[in-house]
């Protein structure tokens, strides 16, 4: 791109440029068209952007009528268009090409002519409901996308503005930018009012939406609120919605999809109004925000917990602003090594100075730490543990969600966890029931079985009592409690979390206490799980444990069902389990093995006496195949009890290498695990194959100063505070 660079400095000299109001300054454009050499990331984006103008501009102008929902021709093509205006916009700020500023202009004017008589969207379908409160768009089907396709056109516009004739710019003002900025906010005052993501981006494109126009009204409805009161708008989602760690409150995916608004709304504040030092705000939250997003991931993709589309990761176009404006505030090495696996960057100064530093090699790899990123405003509402075993992006990492509900996108699963290991994920968590943007999939939206699969209880790794899901599977109340975080520590060998939940259940109460542990006589660190149930009344607790992987191992007399399969039960996610086998547990000691890509799992599982083992797969009751294929493991302790406890450990071990035809250490190392309770601790022995032992002790009062003495098999155990390890 040298060439071309060299030759818009002399398009400058001959073209009046926009002023640029928004993300790019006129800084940003001085240094664009002084550089003789443009950086690798930055001009990989230029030449997305100049493909898709430059087709856009061979194909004309396309503007429908919306009629579809996500997925569909009309919806897709404006989104297309939002980012064509955007584009074309951007490119003509760095060229001077008048025909870019053209293009913009015809596209908006269709726009205009249009938008006036446009009603809601005839796909509003469930858009309007109580439940959600999510509003219906005219453009879109919902008015989500609307916002996002005004944060995009916004940009494009103000790039352009200043080649406009005052009668072009009052049509595109009057009959289109204005109207769906008010579209947005008072006539969706619903949503506006929210403290949600949707209402985020809506606030970034009203408030951008007045930074373009001259308007401080409108600048202040996005960030003061419709009542200019600070109880809604962009400062109180900021307060409300990101914990004091980052975390925001829907989870990962959606913390991702709310960092564009929150992160460009953000700069364009900062490049009009920057006595508000809005990356100051709240001690810093945007900042702790974007690194928060790339500390909840593992191999560059977001754990899928929620409402959650698996695929989506470190890659994504929200992160991808996110990280050149905290690389603009920062400055940090390491977040240049993320830039490299995203292999992108976006065309602002922020963008530029993030892909020359890579271009000039200060890249250095990204710190991934061990972290509770505690939840809620003021970081009482328990958490989510993230705990690894070192810092490279495929170490062993332990996720285990002890977080508040999340509002609707929340799934009922307190004190859930997944396992990823050597760059895989071995304990799974199955994320949304959603194909998004598939029309044949229910429009791209979230599918019925998101709720009556994906969300229920019984299809996350965690306690399920009475086959009933937590709260009633109704998200209003589970929004009242969370759980309450216990105790949590981390150094080289050890991390441990343990959290209580209270209220789930009627009169129940569990405790779940995760051990990741680095063994001398272990390949790889192994899990501990410690889950204790209570309750007022007998009820049944079930366990689920679902793996990803081909099971090579089963212990115990387990009965498969290879000619005819029924279906677990009938509600709350039991409906659509394929029941493959089951069978009593016993006294002994349960082991199951899998392997996944190239390594062994085995899972050594303790239930109380009398328990038996369902092993289960998705897909009953799914007359649309709208469920993906998982299976899994159901301890399922006696009926009418008070209590129970499971102890669980996840072993990994040997290696298999097909192309090699080469298989090592398949069978697991552990030969027994033992469990016992004693006066007020638990004890857990691991007994291996050579004649190792470790014994975990835990307290059932997490006080770090209680000291602690038990007898055991003969033998004393001492220590002081929650927990200890004996390695003998």
């Amino acid at each position: 791109m040298k060439a071309i660079i060299l030759s818009l400095t002399i398009a400058f000299s001959t073209a009046t440029s926009a002023a640029p109001t928004l993300l790019v300054t006129e800084d940003a454009l001085a240094t664009f068209s002084a550089s003789e050499q443009t950086p690798n990331l930055f001009d990989k984006a230029y030449q997305k952007a100049l493909a898709r103008v430059e087709r856009s501009m061979k194909e004309g102008i396309v503007v429908p009528v919306p009629k579809d929902p996500g997925g569909g021709v009309t919806h897709e093509r404006h989104k297309e268009n939002y980012k064509i205006i955007h584009d074309a916009g951007v490119l003509y700020q760095i060229d001077g090409n008048p025909e870019y500023a053209e293009h913009v202009y015809k596209m908006l004017d269709a726009y205009a002519d249009m938008y006036p008589g446009l009603p809601l969207h005839p796909e509003r379908k469930n858009q309007n409901t109580k439940s959600d409160g999510i509003g219906a768009g005219k453009l879109f089907w919902q008015g989500l996308n609307e916002a996002v396709w005004l944060v995009y056109t916004i940009q494009g516009y103000a790039a352009i503005a200043d080649t406009l004739s005052s009668d072009a710019r009052q049509k595109i003002e009057t009959q289109l930018l204005r109207p769906v900025a008010d579209f947005l906010s008072i006539e969706s005052h619903q949503t506006f009012r929210r403290i949600h993501n949707h209402a985020t981006w809506s606030a970034a494109a009203v408030g951008m939406t007045g930074y373009a126009l001259g308007d401080q009204a409108l600048v202040d409805r996005a960030i003061l609120g419709l009542d200019g009161d600070r109880k809604t708008g962009f400062l109180a989602q900021m307060e409300q919605l990101f914990s004091p760690d980052g975390y925001y409150t829907e989870g990962p995916y959606y913390q991702r999809y709310a960092l564009m608004p929150f992160v460009v709304f953000a700069q364009a504040i900062d490049n009009n109004e920057p006595d508000r030092r809005i990356f100051e705000f709240r001690n810093a939250i945007l900042p702790k925000a974007i690194d928060a997003t790339i500390q909840l991931s593992y191999k560059g993709k977001f754990f899928p917990i929620n409402d959650a589309i698996r695929e989506k990761g470190l890659n994504t176009i929200e992160l991808v602003y996110g990280l050149s404006i905290a690389y603009g505030l920062t400055q940090a090495p390491e977040l240049l090594s993320i830039a490299e696996l995203q292999g992108t960057t976006v065309l602002t100064g922020e963008g530029y100075a993030l892909a020359k530093a890579v271009d000039e090699g200060k890249a250095k790899p990204f710190q991934f730490k061990t972290t509770l990123f505690r939840d809620g405003e003021h970081g009482n509402q328990g958490g989510l543990a993230v705990l690894r075993m070192g810092d490279s992006p495929d170490a062993q990492t332990l996720v285990v969600k002890n977080t508040s509900q999340g509002f609707g996108h929340g799934h009922f699963d307190k004190l859930s966890y997944q396992l990823y290991d050597g760059g895989n994920e071995i304990i799974t968590d199955y994320g949304a029931a959603r194909f998004l943007n598939v029309p044949s999939k229910d429009g791209g939206r979230y599918l019925p079985e998101n709720k009556t699969w994906a969300k229920q209880t019984v299809a996350h790794n965690t306690l399920v009592v009475n086959e009933t899901s937590q709260f009633k599977a109704k998200w209003r109340e589970a929004q009242k409690y969370w759980p309450t975080i216990d105790f949590f520590e981390s150094d080289a060998d050890v991390n441990v979390v343990s959290s209580t939940m209270e209220n789930a259940y009627p009169g129940v109460v569990f405790n779940r206490t995760l051990l990741q542990l680095k063994l001398p006589n272990t390949a790889a660190p192994i899990v501990v799980d410690l889950l204790r149930a209570n309750s007022e009344k007998a009820a049944q607790f079930d366990l689920p444990l679902y793996f990803d992987g081909q099971l090579v191992q089963l212990s115990g007399d387990l009965k498969m069902n290879t000619q005819q399969v029924n279906v677990l039960g009938n509600n709350d996610g039991y409906k659509h389990l394929w029941v493959d086998g089951q069978g009593k547990l016993g006294d002994s000691l349960a082991q199951y093995t899998w392997l996944n890509h190239k390594s062994f799992y085995t899972a050594h599982v303790r239930a109380p006496k009398g328990s038996k083992v369902v092993l289960v797969r998705t897909g009953a009751n799914d007359p649309n195949f709208n469920l993906r294929n998982q299976q899994g493991f159901i301890f399922r302790a006696p009926e009418k009890q008070k209590s129970a406890s499971f102890v669980s450990v996840i072993e990994p071990h040997g290696i298999y290498d097909p192309a090699a035809e080469f298989t090592a250490d398949s069978s697991s190392q552990i030969q027994l695990v033992e469990h016992v309770a004693v006066e007020a601790v638990d004890l857990i022995k691991l007994t291996f194959k050579k004649g190792e032992t470790v014994v975990v002790a835990l307290a059932k009062d997490a006080d770090k100063s209680a000291s602690h003495k038990v007898n055991f098999q003969g033998k004393n155990y001492q220590w002081k505070g929650f927990y200890q390890v004996f390695r003998q």
